[in-house]
């Protein structure tokens, strides 16, 4: 998707696209009918920098306006036409990236000399092309905010592309969430001036709530590291982006050690005597309680269950599974977390009823995880069925792995039904689902059919 910048500022009829401007300009009604470029002129002008999308657009500008000038009054066209193509190949012809004056004189000389030229043809002979040509233009200033929202908009777009609307605003609100603690820590600085004091500033700042001299930790180190990673990806790439590659990074090797937590997982027996009983997921609405029960016997993440639809459940084949992978397009579009991740897992035991009767999946919480885990963490915790303070929802995952370590099932086959990274060339596809199937019904858990 293109970003249109408003017609009243000085960038009026430039339009970015994934990092490169265009020229795009609507043809006058009154001309239309004799300009084959109606009802939109759309040229790209083959740069990422403004100031030489501004000059290159100040040409096309005034050919457009001469052009169509011509064609209001009923004039030559053949002759208006001639004109326009001369000014576009003036247009294409300036082909330099802008460059600091600085920086254009470590140019070789027959570079400089080139630039020089230019210059000398008389058509060209406006103060921003030269000012484009020769680099007496100040290089942009950018504040850290705004690089980011270069990042966001140019730099990681194709990133962003394949993630859903609830994907891409947790991930805007993450990198959003460092760049304010930054500012609030150091005031929005332009990112040129921004030192390895600064940086430190915002380290001490995180270590005071990480480790703290007196009291307890109010943050978890992986927190902390999150937000120093952000700031460091956001600032080296958008240098990067810029052709300043080798710029050191302020936020280079900075960051807190982590202590490896796992939660803690469910017993089975846990599980079939406080979970799969009458009565104890009664409370919960038909859909939240249906994401519990699939979770108990898929192993599946809490977001690729909420997020299944209609086509990717298969509760009533002949071997009943579920396939986990991404979706492109439409209003079910989202990524995966890896491509290990894609993966069809057969159902077993309470699953096969749960999604015979919810064949749409849950529609409640799809592209609604978060909302989805604190429902189910809330319920629990209220209703006494977490073992501990430290057991959450995801202690399902690791009750399932432990369940299926205990049965003595295949540790291929258990890393390929969690969605794990198997660390060896693919071959085949992992044993038939029916094989599968089998294996897995080695940890079948019994439970009463009223619970669903």
């Amino acid at each position: 998707m293109g970003r249109r910048i408003d017609d009243s500022s000085p960038d009026r009829h430039l339009t970015l696209i994934r990092g490169i401007y265009y020229y795009r300009r609507r043809v006058p009604g009154s001309v239309a009918a004799r300009d084959p470029r109606a009802p939109i002129v759309k040229q790209s002008l083959l740069t990422t920098d403004l100031v030489v999308a501004r000059a290159k657009r100040d040409l096309l500008e005034k050919a457009d306006g001469e052009l169509w000038a011509s064609l209001v009054v009923g004039g030559d066209v053949d002759a208006a036409r001639t004109k326009y193509d001369a000014a576009v190949k003036r247009v294409e012809a300036l082909g330099f990236t802008f460059h600091t004056a600085k920086e254009i004189a470590s140019e070789p000389l027959d570079a400089i000399l080139k630039r020089i030229e230019t210059l000398l043809v008389p058509s060209n002979q406006q103060g921003t092309v030269a000012s484009a040509v020769l680099g007496s233009v100040d290089e942009p200033k950018v504040t850290f905010s705004k690089a980011f929202q270069i990042y966001r908009s140019q730099i990681a777009a194709d990133q962003l592309r394949d993630k859903s609307e609830a994907q891409r605003r947790k991930w805007q609100q993450q990198k959003q969430s460092a760049i304010n603690y930054f500012i609030e820590i150091n005031e929005d600085k332009l990112i040129d001036d921004i030192t390895r004091a600064d940086a430190l500033k915002l380290y001490n700042f995180w270590l005071g709530r990480i480790a703290p001299e007196k009291g307890e930790a109010t943050h978890t180190a992986t927190a902390g590291n999150r937000i120093i990673a952000d700031l460091r990806i956001i600032y080296g790439r958008y240098y990067t982006h810029i052709g300043k590659k080798e710029r050191e990074n302020p936020f280079a090797d900075l960051g807190y050690v982590e202590k490896k937590k796992s939660r803690p997982p469910f017993t089975a027996a846990w599980i079939r005597n406080k979970i799969l009983v009458k009565g104890a997921l009664a409370g919960m609405n038909d859909e939240a309680r249906g994401v519990v029960l699939a979770l108990i016997e898929t192993g599946a993440r809490p977001s690729e269950i909420c997020n299944l639809l209609p086509e990717h459940i298969h509760a009533n084949a002949e071997i009943p599974y579920i396939e986990i992978t991404a979706v492109d397009e439409g209003e079910g579009k989202r990524e995966i977390k890896t491509e290990s991740s894609r993966r069809l897992i057969p159902l077993i035991g309470v699953a096969i009823d749960v999604f015979k009767k919810h064949p749409n999946g849950f529609p409640r919480y799809r592209h609604k995880e978060t909302h989805m885990s604190n429902t189910l963490n809330k319920y629990f915790k209220n209703n006494g069925l977490f073992p501990t303070d430290k057991h959450k929802i995801y202690s399902f995952r690791h009750a399932f792995e432990d369940r299926m370590k205990e049965a003595g099932l295949d540790a291929e086959l258990r890393r390929s039904l969690m969605g794990h990274t198997i660390d060896r060339p693919k071959y085949g596809e992992g044993g038939s689902l029916k094989w599968r199937h089998a294996e897995l019904s080695k940890i079948e858990l019994s439970y009463d059919n009223l619970i669903i």
